[in-house]
């Protein structure tokens, strides 16, 4: 009785004076076994029940043990006792090609009992078989033959490829839908393509309005490098990003402009390029979100996943020679699919929680090192052996032509460490060449930078830092050593707090709480588009507003997404809390032509 096709389920109808023959009796069989095996494919999938390890036992045997198993038409295929086979008498030994092979099962069925027919025709069999018995055939194959089954594409991913040459791919993945308030996983996925030897380097840094990655910080920096992969396979680097707390419709992951660097065996091959993915921030749990993704896929595309009714069971590495073979390893772990069971879930359960990749250092229910997480002396001397310390980015915009002798403040800045005595410095940021690396390389020089190259000076200014103790924050003040052309000037600081220092972590007073720009001034070309990252001090992230204070100067989206004009000019961005509009800031965004436009 061999039958792929389930559907559509079809019963016997049994009436008054109805004569039932062969074929109503097989029926009523195709019916209950369809059903069965229907159920078993949709709910359980196709995989290993239990049982079926491959164990080596020579250099010519394997045994395979006793277990059961459901392949992709929901067939049972069970093994009732551990079997010794050696690998010469299993089926499909003799075409073997490579040295890399699959053991596999595939489900069989087998007559038995032959009887007398009583009432045989002439032309028909004097003896048939009474009874059929489900079984199961052991094969061997090419690794390399065997085809993986289907991966159906689903609406539950958006991304694309960030980058792509003759050597490798990379491609960026997200969940389309993100649940508010909950983190998400990104994935960067590598590929290679050709089989030449290539090393990739790939950096860029991907804006995220509605998503925080580390830090706070609204953009996701991507770093990839010394990647050397052979053709086929595959590296995944993954980005937990944090969304924000209310829906948001529309919003987007976008590529930031002249962040991309590429190279190929120390090659440039950086392209631009103006990626946007769209994503939604809904109010729906991820189990929720995930059984209503997974549930939307048709039964077309499940059937599609078919794998020809096999099992695979272990990858064997064979060693051959003219007259013999010899069995080297076998590889079970990778190949293995096994199909959870209702039955074993509470054992499960206990085994994973037997690990826990992020513990919290202090835990009132945990003991490390033999000491109890609310020993208070053990904690205080933990406390006092690091530092704490924050970092960013300032920029001061210094005015066109500015003369020598000027002096230029920051707009305050919050360095996130809380009131009370807080080391601050700021350095000048740059990129110059290194002749050692050929490429140009990020330095930061704090103080003169004068004194490393007078020759060839970007900006020489004096700085000072002024700490307000008291506000947890700090403005530098900055004056000119020379005439100076350029409108804005950026500067790394870096804000430490001494071990030992009391830190006020909670704020109470609505006064003390603020949010600020990222980088409160930028520089864009004309029609270009620029994300406006918000910082809050003393208070938890909410929504905020973005608007723009004059007629023309623009476009600014909901999540923070600034386009500017066709005109060159100075223009004001006000963002404020949507609950607390009183707690706002300004960003100013200068417009002018680049050398590219002007050149047109």
């Amino acid at each position: 009785m061999k039958n792929s096709e389930l559907l559509p389920f079809n019963r016997n109808r049994y009436y008054k004076g109805k004569m039932l023959t062969s074929s109503d009796f097989e029926a009523e069989q195709f019916y209950m076994n369809n059903k069965r095996r229907f159920v078993n494919k949709m709910l359980g999938g196709n995989g290993i029940v239990c049982g079926l390890s491959v164990i080596s036992l020579d250099d010519l045997s394997v045994m395979i043990e006793s277990g059961a198993a459901i392949d992709d038409e929901g067939r049972e295929i069970v093994v009732e006792n551990s079997i010794v086979k050696k690998l010469s008498t299993i089926e499909g030994f003799e075409a073997l090609r490579t040295n890399q092979v699959s053991l596999c099962i595939r489900y069989s069925e087998e007559e038995n009992q032959p009887v007398y027919s009583v009432n045989h025709q002439e032309g028909q069999k004097e003896y048939e078989h009474n009874r059929i018995q489900g079984s199961y055939e052991l094969f061997l194959q090419d690794t390399e033959d065997i085809v993986e089954p289907f991966e159906f594409e689903t609406e539950f991913f958006t991304g694309g490829v960030l980058f792509e040459s003759q050597d490798y791919r990379i491609s960026f993945r997200i969940p389309a839908n993100i649940c508010a308030g909950y983190y998400v996983k990104a994935v960067v996925e590598v590929e290679k393509l050709s089989e030449e030897k290539a090393d990739l380097y790939y950096e860029a840094v991907l804006q995220t309005p509605a998503l925080g990655a580390a830090g706070g910080e609204q953009e996701l920096h991507i770093l990839l490098d010394n990647i050397a992969l052979e053709q086929g396979k595959k590296f995944n680097n993954e980005y937990w990003l944090l969304a924000q707390k209310d829906e948001l419709s529309d919003t987007g992951i976008m590529l930031k402009s002249g962040t991309v660097k590429a190279m190929v065996n120390g090659v440039d091959v950086s392209a631009g390029g103006n990626l946007n993915w769209k994503i939604n921030i809904i109010d729906d749990k991820p189990a929720t979100l995930a059984e209503r993704e997974t549930g939307k896929v048709s039964l077309e595309f499940r059937n599609m996943g078919a794998n020809a009714g096999m099992i695979r069971l272990a990858d064997l590495k064979l060693v051959r020679t003219e007259s013999a073979y010899l069995i080297e390893s076998v590889e079970e772990k990778s190949v293995k699919k096994y199909i959870p069971t209702m039955k074993d879930a509470g054992l499960r359960q206990e085994y994973v929680g037997y690990f826990n990749k992020k513990l919290p250092f202090y835990s009132e229910e945990r003991v490390m090192s033999g000491i109890p997480a609310s020993n208070n002396a053990y904690k205080e001397r933990h406390d006092n052996l690091s530092l704490r310390m924050e970092t960013g980015i300032v920029e001061i915009p210094v005015g066109e032509n500015s003369k020598r002798g000027d002096i230029c403040y920051s707009a305050e800045i919050m360095h996130g460490l809380g009131k009370g005595n807080v080391y601050v410095e700021v350095g000048y940021e740059t990129l110059e060449e290194d002749k050692v690396l050929g490429k140009d390389v990020k330095t930061t020089v704090y103080g003169n930078p004068a004194l490393f190259a007078p020759e060839n000076v970007p900006v020489a200014a004096e700085t000072a830092v002024k700490v307000l103790n008291d506000k947890g924050s700090f403005v530098v003040a900055l004056k000119l050593l020379q005439d100076v052309r350029q409108l804005v000037l950026t500067y790394r600081w870096v804000a430490i707090r001494y071990a030992g220092e009391d830190v006020q972590e909670e704020f109470t007073e609505q006064g003390n709480q603020n949010i600020a720009a990222v980088t409160p001034t930028v520089v864009v070309g004309i029609k270009e588009s620029y994300f406006f990252q918000v910082k809050y001090n003393n208070m938890k992230p909410c929504s905020v507003v973005y608007e723009l204070t004059e007629e023309g100067s623009g476009e600014i989206t909901a999540d923070g997404i600034y386009t500017a004009p066709s005109k060159e000019g100075v223009y004001e961005i006000k963002i404020s809390c949507a609950d607390k509009p009183q707690i706002c800031t300004y960003a100013y965004a200068i417009v002018k032509k680049k050398l590219a436009e002007e050149e047109k």
